[in-house]
């Protein structure tokens, strides 16, 4: 494992940071399970969203992170693709009450829930997306939906199939093509009413300060606005690599609190809330990105957000027989704000590892970097048959 933390950031100036000192990076192959059958090979590494992870809830949070990487990997062992394994991950994300994806998301000015997600297939390079939908629990099914559905082609009258839909049309795409709806209510937890209405009541605060010019209750808002912000927790998202060196990558999000009802978040935008692209002819590694939080507003003083990514390519080195195969996974999470929980999975393991990322004692979030990753081998043996 490597670490580089604490890298200065100058947001204001636009200045490159200065060197980081790396340490040695260990290759590490994954620890097969003695109980595993066959031969799978993969890769999961998720996040369940870059922000501010209290100690009182980190094992809630390690724990969803924990099923996440242990539902991909299912499907990878049962034989499917990346883009299968990828959905798998971020379904259990939205179902965790602790997440703002899906169940449990933040409300906007209107008090519903409108949800962001997004899916890529590195093989294809499709793409599907949703935004500002409600009363769809798991908004990365709609999304990896309209990534298959587009794979079979033109519609009838030659019509092309949509690949990105938005608010009440997506929600009755969703429903015409089998995925159950569930109202927005039933998606709202006490956490996330309670805090939808102390951001009202903050937000009735400000206006009246707005209106009436009073430096010191300014003061106090922007103290209130400082400490709400630090605990908020923006996007999740899931990367994976499958048996064949195929990537994906998808995130969901419940937008920011008290959002204006119709926006779409970066979750949403294609190449901006994850990409997955497999390794061609001009380039050599398969790699695949999943963001959270605003990393190119450009215009904030501070710039908030995280982002896990990875790369791999098929292993160069001699193998002890043409018929073994080995891919090399480089994988990593980055984030400026407070805290990043991530959790990651080969395969080969008998369980994932999970770890809550935090800024150093004295970092500034929004000002600091923090880097953690790894590197790991998958190795596939293929089975004999008698």
């Amino acid at each position: 494992m490597w670490r580089v933390m604490e890298t200065p950031l100058n947001c204001a100036e636009e200045q490159q940071p200065p060197p980081a000192s790396w340490s040695t990076v260990t290759p590490q192959e994954s620890t097969p399970d003695r109980n595993d059958k066959g031969n799978a090979v993969g890769f999961v590494l998720v996040h369940a969203g870059a922000g501010y992870h209290s100690e009182s809830k980190a094992k809630e949070y390690k724990h969803v992170c924990k099923r996440a990487c242990q539902r991909a990997v299912d499907r990878l062992k049962a034989g499917a693709l990346a883009v299968d394994a990828v959905t798998a991950a971020l379904v259990e994300l939205e179902d965790s009450p602790f997440t703002n994806a899906g169940m449990g998301s933040n409300l906007n000015l209107s008090g519903e829930i409108e949800c962001d997600a997004s899916i890529m297939d590195g093989k294809s390079l499709r793409y599907g997306a949703v935004g500002a939908v409600s009363g769809i629990n798991n908004p990365v099914l709609v999304a990896n939906r309209l990534l298959s559905e587009a794979q079979k082609g033109k519609l009838s009258a030659g019509r092309i199939p949509p690949c990105f839909l938005v608010g009440r049309g997506a929600h009755d795409w969703a429903v015409n093509h089998g995925i159950p709806p569930c109202p927005s209510e039933k998606m709202a937890t006490k956490f996330s009413l309670s805090a939808y209405k102390r951001n009202k009541h903050k937000m009735e605060l400000a206006e009246k300060v707005d209106t009436g010019f009073n430096h010191h209750s300014k003061k106090r808002r922007q103290a209130s606005e400082t400490e709400n912000g630090s605990g908020l927790l923006d996007t999740v998202g899931a990367i994976v690599v499958d048996r064949e060196g195929n990537v994906a990558a998808a995130v969901s999000s419940g937008g920011l609190a008290m959002k204006h009802p119709g926006r779409v978040g970066q979750a949403a935008h294609h190449g901006c809330g994850c990409w997955a692209e497999n390794t061609s002819t001009l380039n050599p590694y398969s790699t695949a990105v999943s963001t959270s939080g605003s990393p190119f507003l450009a215009s904030e003083d501070c710039v908030l957000g995280g982002v896990i990514v990875l790369r791999c390519c098929r292993c160069s080195d001699a193998q002890p027989s043409p018929d073994i195969q080995a891919i090399l996974v480089e994988f990593l999470w980055s984030h400026t704000t407070e805290s990043m929980c991530v959790g990651y999975m080969s395969a080969q393991d008998g369980k994932a590892k999970t770890h809550i990322s935090r800024l150093p004692p004295g970092a500034v979030a929004g000002q600091s970097l923090a880097i953690e990753g790894g590197v790991c081998r998958l190795v596939n043996t293929p089975t004999t048959v008698d």
